[in-house]
């Protein structure tokens, strides 16, 4: 068996265990989002150091748990903490959660993530609907041999981030009196920002914002056949636009100033979602 699909299957039975509960919405919890999960209807808790083989997040404001719950009468896990490739993981173990959520019965998968403004017209706090991704500059979790149990072996990625569901955030956004930026996000490794000349590059391919996760997790989603939806909350303008130095600081305050706009735009979204099912 593929070792990393055995991995996969160890972390699987491992929280069976545990749990018999099977979501139908998995959602990522990106930075300043950590609280989110008080609304939900907790009915179990797992800290990932307790799945064998499972990787824990290093990063501060990263909680390392997952919640499954009810978001109202939605059945839902969510990821209180991501990892990411430059805590020196492997991509397979990147992506392993999100495979994870796939195989305890999750169908759609939410994504959110902290990220730089690139696009000159984005101010620190806006919230920006993903459309499409650039992955080519991030490790793909694809790479090796395929796991034929979970997906073809080169899976269509025309359509990653789900229209139907763009749909119902933009009219969730405008409910709530959101003024919802949309646009390109880019997966660069970190840890470290990036240079001005980065940014420039990064404007130049047709990118919005730019980050260190969500792009792999998306394509390990597709490729599982989930439906995926993501929102990148702009934490800072990027280096070159900005005059001032990027400090993680600064952008975890920032997520936390937008965080209350940031989880109703969530909830609301995902209580469209719902009815759609």
């Amino acid at each position: 068996m593929n070792q990393v699909y055995a991995k996969l299957q160890n972390c699987y039975e491992c929280v069976r265990k545990k749990t018999d509960f099977v979501p139908k919405v998995a959602i990522v919890l990106g930075s300043g989002l950590g609280d989110y999960a008080e609304q939900i209807r907790v009915v179990t808790e797992i800290p990932y150091a307790e799945i064998k083989g499972f990787p824990v997040s290093t990063v501060p404001g990263h909680a390392g748990k997952f919640i499954f719950g009810y978001l109202d009468e939605i059945p839902v896990v969510c990821m209180k903490g991501r990892v990411h490739y430059y805590e020196g993981y492997d991509v397979t173990d990147v992506v392993l959660p999100t495979r994870l959520m796939k195989l305890l019965g999750a169908e759609i998968l939410f994504l959110t993530n902290a990220a730089g403004g690139v696009n000159t017209s984005f101010h620190a706090g806006d919230l920006m609907l993903i459309r499409d991704h650039i992955s080519v500059f991030a490790p793909n979790p694809l790479i090796g041999a395929n796991m034929d149990e979970l997906g073809l072996r080169f899976p269509d990625m025309s359509q990653i981030y789900d229209l139907e569901f763009q749909k119902i955030a933009r009219k969730a956004a405008a409910s709530l009196d959101i003024d919802l930026m949309e646009g390109v996000y880019l997966q660069l490794t970190g840890p470290q920002y990036e240079s001005p000349q980065e940014i420039a590059m990064c404007r130049t391919l047709g990118a919005d914002a730019v980050g260190m996760s969500t792009a792999c997790e998306a394509i390990a989603a597709r490729h599982m056949g989930m439906r995926v939806i993501g929102i990148s909350c702009i934490t800072n303008l990027a280096a070159g636009i900005s005059p001032q130095p990027l400090c993680h600081a600064e952008v975890q305050e920032a997520a936390d100033m937008v965080a209350p706009q940031f989880k109703k735009l969530v909830a609301a979204t995902i209580q469209g979602i719902a009815k759609t099912l």
